[in-house]
């Protein structure tokens, strides 16, 4: 197996001690959509150890424009179920867990403590929210995603490092609800462009390679082909955050 991850063990910084740690992580991906999808494959694809995937939902045409992870044979079928068969074939050494269903309480507090990294590529404030306070209060980096129309924004939350920021001090209970794809569209390879940079900073968090993304938030506008990055402040007075500090 040692050629076939030689890619990354060639790169300085990340060599046969960062592979080695990528396969001894686990990495909890809340839903798998169109975010969700570059972030499995890519990290199946780099031999990360563990892949727990939770979603709800079941496949559907519409999907296809941009969950890659799926294909015309797999509608109707559980996002999960479908998600494994794909990357049992592109990984078969990577330990997927399925949850099909939405996690929450004691159950989504377990799933978060036991995972080396969580990337939240869910598309609601409700789960955003809820992950996050599982994150903050159990010490675990989150890797959070969103995309709409052709805007993506992407962050990294350590909540293993103090004091830091949480999504909570970057959105309010009143910035509710995230407007959806099926209302205002959504361009399918802009969704690749953030599901990928997720994986790249979750390897990045894994492997000890380089910097992460801590404390940024990063705007991504496709039409324009820009990038822009602004600092997140802690929010003192965050109602996560800072009783957990």
């Amino acid at each position: 197996m040692h050629e076939r991850y030689a890619r990354h063990i060639a790169l300085e910084g990340f060599g046969e001690a960062g592979q080695q740690r990528v396969g001894d992580a686990t990495v909890l991906v809340v839903g798998a959509g169109g975010l969700g999808s570059p972030v499995c494959l890519y990290l199946a694809g780099a031999g990360i150890g563990g892949l727990h995937l939770t979603d709800f939902d079941r496949v559907d045409v519409t999907n296809l424009q941009r969950q890659i992870l799926f294909a015309m044979a797999d509608v109707g079928q559980d996002k999960t179920e479908a998600a494994r068969n794909r990357l049992a074939g592109l990984n078969p050494d990577v330990a997927v867990r399925l949850t099909t269903g939405r996690l929450s309480g004691d159950d989504l507090l377990r799933a978060v403590s036991a995972a080396t990294v969580v990337a939240d590529c869910s598309d609601n404030f409700a789960t955003r929210f809820a992950v996050n306070a599982a994150c903050v209060r159990t010490g675990t980096p989150l890797v959070s995603g969103a995309v709409i129309r052709y805007e993506g924004q992407l962050a990294v939350f350590r909540a293993d490092l103090s004091p830091a920021p949480c999504y909570r001090c970057l959105y309010e209970d009143g910035d509710d609800e995230l407007e959806d794809c099926r209302g205002n569209g959504v361009l399918g390879p802009a969704v690749g462009v953030i599901g990928a940079a997720m994986a790249v900073e979750i390897l990045k968090l894994i492997s000890g390679c380089g910097p992460a993304l801590d404390g940024r938030l990063m705007l991504y506008d496709a039409l324009n082909a820009q990038w822009r990055g602004l600092k997140l402040p802690r929010d003192p007075d965050c109602p996560v955050c800072s009783t957990a500090q």
